[in-house]
């Protein structure tokens, strides 16, 4: 297979929606959103009309900063503003029920881009999808590496059946998060904010597992009192495939020997693919990337310039506009199906508590995916 055989608007990109001035409104100045989403919004040509912030000047600042033109003084004043059609939400996990439900009472608002965690627990998760659903307001999560292009790349290997049946695969971080200030006090840490991306893909690559048994420890940098700190998990599928990772938020107690990064590989039957992820250089742009060799060939190294961060954050995004225009769920993003990402952090918790495999609740009209479909024809 030569390296052109992925398709960069199918297999690596998002699709784009058919319009892209939809009037978004911000919610939230912090890193993600002021130096990750609003960059990734504006090299996409996505219009971000407004934008609010708990502390006003931090709104100023990154409206001067990102060329967000009117700055609301209040989220309620932002979502009140007739002339938006989907708020971005980037809050902390525990008040972000609390901007949802002001939010779906808005006739004018018809989509909502909720951050990951999408809350603190599955409980307060389902509540939000509860009301997005009654409002008939569209929810999307942003688990944003589900747009990483080597993940995505690396799905379309396996919709192909490329890779033969999938026997194992791995997600091995060693770098060391910036926990933003308000984690502090919290009882969850890694695998509620750092794993969920690595669990995430798991499930959006291969489906719902029977069982997880998660193993950790408190992180020795981390000084704040926390309960998981680094961070191990292997996720037993059905088949027979074991998914696991090691996220390592210690990585080393000397900076300068870190060697800081995120590498996966999966080995199938017919093939091997692997990659690196790379986040941990962020803000310098290094490309995510994808190797395979396939039984009987060489290795094949297609390279493209896009990177997680800033990159991947354009996607979910862009899926919430596309449901706004055809109906539907917001696709690979869509907030009920993220419930079973929810259940399977819960059964991670349980784990910890009960030193056993977990198997994650299953909710009620959650949509399980299913292994990736082979793509249409080109």
């Amino acid at each position: 297979m030569p390296p052109d055989a992925f398709d960069l608007a199918r297999d690596v990109l998002p699709r784009v929606p058919r319009r892209l001035d939809h009037p978004i409104g911000a919610i939230g100045a912090g890193f993600i959103m002021r130096d990750v989403q609003l960059v990734a919004y504006r090299e996409a040509g996505f219009q971000v009309s407004a934008i609010a912030s708990r502390t006003p000047a931090h709104a100023r600042a990154a409206a001067a900063a990102r060329g967000v033109p009117t700055v609301h003084d209040t989220v309620d004043e932002l979502l009140a503003d007739p002339g938006l059609e989907i708020v971005d939400i980037a809050v902390p996990p525990r008040v972000q029920l609390e901007v949802v439900r002001a939010a779906v009472r808005q006739p004018h608002l018809k989509g909502i881009l909720a951050q990951k965690p999408l809350a603190p627990t599955l409980g307060e998760a389902a509540e939000i999808v509860r009301l997005c659903e009654a409002a008939g307001v569209t929810l999307a999560v942003n688990q944003n590496m589900r747009f990483d292009p080597g993940i995505r790349a690396l799905r379309t290997l396996l919709a192909r059946g490329d890779l033969g049946e999938p026997v194992l695969a791995t997600i091995e971080m060693r770098a060391v998060p910036h926990w933003q200030d308000y984690l502090a006090g919290e009882e969850r840490l890694t695998l509620l904010n750092m794993s969920i991306h690595h669990l995430d893909a798991f499930r959006f690559l291969f489906g719902e597992p029977e069982r997880v048994f998660a193993s950790a420890r408190s992180d020795p940098r981390t000084t704040f009192a926390h309960r998981d700190g680094i961070a191990l998990y292997v996720l037993e599928y059905a088949s027979g495939l074991r998914a696991a990772a090691w996220d390592d938020v210690w990585a080393g107690p000397d900076d300068a020997a870190r060697d800081d990064h995120i590498r996966w590989r999966v080995e199938g039957t017919a093939g091997i693919a692997q990659g690196t992820v790379g986040w941990p250089s962020f803000p310098a742009r290094e490309p995510s990337t994808i190797d395979f060799a396939l039984r009987g060939g060489g290795w094949q190294r297609p390279r493209w310039p896009y990177a997680w961060f800033p990159d991947a954050f354009a996607g979910p995004m862009a899926s919430l506009m596309r449901a706004i225009e055809d109906g539907g769920p917001a696709e690979d993003v869509d907030g009920r199906d993220n419930l079973g990402t929810m259940a399977l952090v819960e059964a991670c918790y349980r784990s910890l508590d009960e030193h056993r495999a977990v198997a994650p609740v299953r909710l009620s009209r959650c949509r399980t995916p299913s292994p990736p479909a082979p793509p249409t024809e080109r």
